[in-house]
């Protein structure tokens, strides 16, 4: 008999995965948490009914998180993940050596668990010495910093659930605040395709767009993504992500890499019309 995992993208439209195996299942205090095997994605993991990454196609959300804005700030020693309990972004940011401090925040500590046993590989990121892992709400680890951060990652799942609080203003405004004068941050900001996403994409670009100066979003291609088609988002006091963006620099580094380039960063940055029109409608209204 054959097992099927859908992830409901829209009440119209699913995406299915024969999976071979069920290797894990149980609800934490937040969330269920299950891990699947397949033949194509490999192993992969999904929190209430959501692909969060799989083992084929992780690699290019970690990369892009990361080494975009390591590419453009030029000196980035203390980082703060918010999310990011598996580890992916830590090991990718564990590439630079000039980084001293990389704090991740996680409020599932279930997650932690299932990522380190199902997929060690990602996991190994929170191993290194200069990262310390809190497992606590990102929103009240931010409150009350100030100056602290060079660079704050947001990888947490969506603005849905029990990761609500860190899609609102007075978590971006609290980002803001942990910054330090040149800090960047770079979050999620989810899929436009679908009409049930983009009011969301909407919401996430007016809040970042009134709190920091300068304020642009990239993107990549993420099959297990909603549409396959993902948006991030970079906003900086101070670094603009092409103006200030050193490829000759970055590409001294001899970073091995299997999706981000210094040519694809370029590229990252320009969107379909569709996606242009939708983020200057927001900004013009503000």
């Amino acid at each position: 008999m054959e097992m099927w995992f859908s992830d409901v993208h829209t009440p119209n439209i699913k995406l299915n995965i024969r999976v071979t195996k069920q290797l894990f299942s149980e609800k934490s205090d937040i969330q269920q948490v299950d891990v699947f095997d397949s033949d194509d994605l490999g192993k992969f993991i999904s929190l209430d009914g959501e692909v969060v990454f799989s083992e084929k196609d992780e690699f290019i959300y970690d990369e892009m998180v990361a080494h975009v804005p390591m590419a453009v700030h030029p000196k980035v020693k203390n980082v703060l993940v918010i999310g990011g309990g598996d580890g992916g972004v830590a090991k990718e940011l564990c590439r630079y050596p000039e980084i001293e401090r990389i704090d991740v925040v996680e409020e599932d500590e279930m997650f932690v668990y299932v990522s380190k046993k199902f997929f060690p590989e990602t996991a190994e990121g929170l191993n290194d010495k200069r990262v310390n892992l809190y497992i606590q709400d990102g929103l009240k680890f931010i409150r009350g910093k100030a100056g602290e951060y060079d660079l704050i990652i947001n990888d947490s799942t969506d603005p849905f659930g029990p990761t609500e609080g860190l899609f609102t203003k007075e978590f971006y405004g609290s980002c803001f605040k942990a910054l330090n004068e040149t800090g960047i941050m770079v979050y999620q900001h989810g899929s436009p395709f679908y009409v049930e996403d983009k009011e969301e994409c909407k919401k996430m670009h007016q809040k970042v767009y009134q709190c920091f100066p300068v304020s642009k979003v990239y993107q990549a291609h993420i099959p297990t993504c909603s549409s396959g088609y993902w948006l991030f988002g970079f906003a900086s006091k101070k670094y603009h992500p092409l103006r200030d963006f050193k490829p000759e620099k970055w590409n001294l580094r001899g970073i091995d890499t299997r999706y981000y380039t210094t040519n694809l960063h370029l590229g990252a940055f320009g969107l379909p019309k569709y996606v242009e029109e939708l983020l200057k409608e927001v900004e013009e209204a503000k």
